[in-house]
């Protein structure tokens, strides 16, 4: 799995269950080497700052198979309880096996060395004096990530770092039960889980395979984490003048949202549009939307006013899950900390803008607009509502008028840590959810 991820770009959540499956791997067995990949993804740059010290070349020049090994081999002496002798025997066995004997010496004499220390030791000895840096390395996240929390946390380092900690801590897998189709509390019940803290519709899994659940089988459950269920029902819920029964999901792969949505739907005797550019998930929100009142259009979201299914000012309601970052499902996505640059940025927030300006002309005036991302940085979310705002009182002729309602008001009463307002921005480690966000806005 590690090689599938460093050579071909794979993803982790998409390669081990095949991996396990083809192998027989079950129980404790699927356990650990689940363990083993995704912990070794997370604290990749902790781990190569490590071996960087203490390997005699750069870490540049070394075979990449071997690389992910030592990685592989560092995890277990500093982050397991794997004996320090097992961890070094069976990952120079590894390589001697997969790369071949001429690197067996090598890869020897680096587990060796890295074991001299426990984690706490060598990140003692490697910290560095900027704070920032040194989060970075404490909980293996690349610099700007950190630099990113600390500004939408408001510069509290503590909670930056009880942030950090969250996004390395196995998350449960919560599923989403269907409004009308199933009993949440049966469901717990029935799968051996628990209700979930804050969505009346999630269920937290005791693990294993969840597609084999029955629930999930018949269409009445999905894997939906519960942060994205709440910004969800959150905009459901938003106050609205007029009619109230033509929804528009302007970004619905893979379907998560559309179908909950559609769920709502059936109660609400509403109608929703689901819009997805990419043709593969377009094909994945009509399965996981299928019996449900949503109609799946396969266009891009920005076509709004020159597509015959998105004509301009006809929605009551328009949710926009913009592309993002994902900074938010961090511990959900082992390597994607990693793969993520400052660079993605300016690409992701034009097309964030360009979505909620599309957004706002689809919508009529008097309803409301959703925007989600799945990330906390705030060039993605408040800075992208904001100059939305903005440019509606400054009278821009190509963009209506809107404001900000209290996005609170969508969520639980007693639900903590919520904010000022009047946008929402959710933590791991203040609510047990992915970090989401959610501005609700209306036409004037």
């Amino acid at each position: 799995m590690l090689r599938a991820v460093s050579a071909e770009d794979a993803y982790a959540n998409l390669v081990l269950p095949k991996e396990l499956a083809a192998r027989g791997l079950t129980g404790r067995d699927a356990g650990f080497a689940t363990e083993l990949c995704n912990g070794t993804l997370r604290w990749t740059g902790t781990l190569d700052a490590v071996l960087a010290h203490v390997s005699s070349r750069p870490l540049s020049e070394i075979d990449d198979a071997v690389r992910d090994a030592l990685r592989l081999g560092a995890y277990q002496l500093l982050l397991t309880r794997v004996p320090a002798h097992a961890a070094v025997a069976t990952t120079v066995d590894l390589v001697r096996r997969t790369v071949g004997h001429r690197v067996v010496g090598f890869t020897n004499a680096v587990l060796r060395k890295v074991a001299e220390r426990d984690l706490d030791g060598w990140l003692e000895a490697l910290a560095p004096d900027d704070p920032v840096a040194a989060l970075a390395l404490r909980h293996a996240h690349p610099e700007w990530v950190v630099r990113a929390f600390r500004d939408a946390l408001g510069g509290d380092l503590d909670e930056v770092a009880a942030a950090l900690a969250a996004d390395n801590a196995a998350p449960r897998v919560h599923l989403a039960v269907r409004p009308g189709q199933a009993d949440p509390d049966q469901v717990a019940h029935q799968i051996g889980g628990t209700r979930g803290r804050w969505s009346r519709y999630a269920v937290y899994s005791p693990g294993g395979a969840v597609a084999d659940l029955p629930v999930v089988r018949a269409g009445q459950a999905s894997v939906q984490d519960e942060g994205s269920q709440l910004v969800t029902l959150a905009f459901q819920a938003a106050a609205l003048d007029g009619p109230d029964t033509r929804w528009l999901d302007l970004c619905a792969g893979p379907g998560g949202k559309a179908a909950l949505l559609g769920a709502l739907a059936v109660a609400a005797k509403a109608q929703v549009t689901a819009v997805e550019v990419a043709a593969h998930r377009a094909k994945l929100v009509a399965r996981a939307t299928h019996g449900l009142p949503v109609t799946v259009v396969h266009t891009d979201g920005r076509t709004v006013g020159g597509h015959p299914a998105l004509p301009e000012g006809s929605f009551d309601r328009v949710l926009v899950d913009a592309p993002c970052t994902g900074l938010g499902a961090l511990r959900r996505r082992p390597e994607a900390r990693w793969r993520r640059t400052p660079d993605d940025l300016a690409t992701l927030t034009t097309l964030q803008g360009e979505l909620l300006d599309a957004a706002l002309r689809a919508v009529r005036p008097g309803g409301v607009v959703g925007y989600v991302t799945c990330s906390p940085h705030p060039a993605e979310t408040t800075a992208v509502v904001s100059a939305r705002v903005q440019r509606g009182r400054e009278g821009d002729r190509d963009l209506p008028a809107c404001e900000l309602l209290d996005a609170r008001r969508g969520f639980p009463t007693g639900m903590p840590a919520l904010g000022e307002g009047p946008t929402v921005q959710l933590w791991p480690h203040r609510h047990g959810t992915d970090a989401m966000f959610l501005a609700v806005l209306r036409r004037r």
